[in-house]
C-alpha cells in the first residue's frame, strides 16, 4: 500500500497554522444562518464568498506575519451525500460545490504566495452522521464507499490532501483512509474525544489510532485531535506510548464544555484566547512533533493570534 506520510510539507517544515471554528465564527460572529452547520452553502453567492474570503484572510495574515506555513481547509465538512440531500444537493451539485471550494482556496493561495510559508490545500471531510455521537456506525467498507465520492472529486482538483475531522469511531476513519489511498491523496484523520479522552464510541484514542494504522497499513499521513478542549485529551497523550508520535495536529475547542453541553448551548463559549495560546504552548513543549495548530468550536482569529504569540512565532 502506498505510503503518503512524508509527502506533505507540514510534516517536514516546522509549525503550520490553520483556521479556527469556521461554523461557530460564521454563525455567532458574522450572523449567518448555516443550515445543518454547513458552511459550503456560502459558496453559492457573492455575499457568502466575501464572508469566507474575509474569514480565511484573517488567518492567512497571521501566518504571513509569522512566516509559518498554512493548511487551508475547504469549507466542505458537510458537503457529502446524506447532508447534501438534506440541503437539496444531489451528486452533481455536490461535485460542483466541492470543486468550487478548492478553486476558491486556489485563489487565496495565489494571493498569499510568497508572503507565508508553504500553503497546503486540504479537502475537508466530515462524518456521515452526528459529530458528537457514534450511535449510527458504518463498516469500514461502507465508509469507503460513502466518502469515496467526495474524495474522488478532490482527486480531480488542486487539493494537496484530504482531512477528515470530528471522526467519532475508528471504522469510518479507516474507510476514509482507504478511499484516499485508492484515489492517490494523502489523508489526515482528526478524532474527537469526550471529556474523558475517549472517542464518542467509547474507544480509547490510542486504540482508535492503532486500529486505523493496523487496518490501513499505516497509510494515514498523520492524525489530529479536534473539537475537544486540550484538557479533555492531554492526559491520553501523556500516556507516552509510540502512537502519540502519529498525532501531528491539534484543533481544540475554546470551551471546556462537554459535547452534550455544547449541543444545548445558545450562547457561544469562546473561552480565553490568551489562555488558549498558553495551553498550546504547553502542548508543543511536551509534544514537539505536533506541527499543525488550529482551532475548532468557539475559536477564531484571536485564538490563533494568541497561539502564534505563545509559541514564540514573532511577527516578521
Amino acid at each position: 500500500m502506498t505510503d503518503f506520510r512524508y509527502d506533505l510539507p507540514q510534516l517536514e517544515h516546522g509549525i503550520f497554522l490553520t483556521d479556527g471554528g469556521i461554523e461557530t465564527t460564521l454563525i455567532f460572529h458574522d450572523g449567518f444562518d448555516l443550515p445543518h452547520f454547513a458552511s459550503f452553502v456560502l459558496l453559492e453567492d457573492e455575499a457568502g464568498i466575501a464572508a469566507l474570503r474575509n474569514y480565511y484572510c484573517r488567518y492567512l495574515d497571521i501566518a504571513s506575519d509569522a512566516g509559518t506555513g498554512f493548511v487551508l481547509e475547504t469549507p466542505t465538512w458537510r458537503a457529502s451525500a446524506d447532508w447534501g440531500k438534506r440541503l437539496g444537493y444531489d451528486a452533481a451539485s455536490l461535485d460542483r460545490v466541492n470543486r468550487t471550494a478548492v478553486e476558491f482556496l486556489e485563489g487565496l493561495r495565489a494571493r498569499f504566495d510568497g508572503r507565508a510559508g508553504p500553503i497546503v490545500i486540504s479537502g475537508n471531510i466530515g462524518p456521515r452522521s452526528d459529530a458528537y455521537q457514534a450511535a449510527s456506525q458504518m463498516t469500514a467498507a461502507g465508509a469507503e464507499r460513502y466518502h469515496g465520492a467526495q474524495i474522488r472529486t478532490f482527486e480531480d482538483t488542486a487539493a494537496d490532501m484530504v482531512c477528515a475531522i470530528t471522526m467519532t469511531y475508528a471504522e469510518e476513519a479507516i474507510g476514509v483512509v482507504n478511499a484516499a489511498t485508492r484515489h492517490g491523496l494523502p489523508c489526515a484523520i482528526g478524532f474527537t474525544t469526550e471529556t474523558d479522552g475517549r472517542l464518542p464510541s467509547g474507544q480509547a484514542l490510542s486504540a482508535a489510532i492503532e486500529q486505523v494504522d493496523a487496518e490501513t497499513g499505516g497509510s494515514a499521513a498523520y492524525f489530529l485531535v479536534n473539537c475537544a478542549h486540550t484538557e479533555h485529551f492531554e492526559e491520553a497523550l501523556l500516556a507516552g506510548a509510540s502512537w502519540t508520535e502519529r498525532v501531528r495536529g491539534v484543533r481544540a475547542n475554546a470551551s471546556r464544555m462537554s459535547h452534550a453541553e455544547l449541543d444545548e448551548a445558545e450562547v457561544l463559549d469562546d473561552g480565553d484566547p490568551e489562555e488558549f495560546g498558553r495551553l498550546y504552548r504547553g502542548l508543543t513543549e511536551r509534544f514537539p512533533h505536533i506541527s499543525v495548530l488550529g482551532g475548532c468550536c468557539g475559536t477564531d482569529h484571536r485564538h490563533m493570534r494568541a497561539v502564534r504569540s505563545a509559541i514564540c512565532i514573532a511577527p516578521m
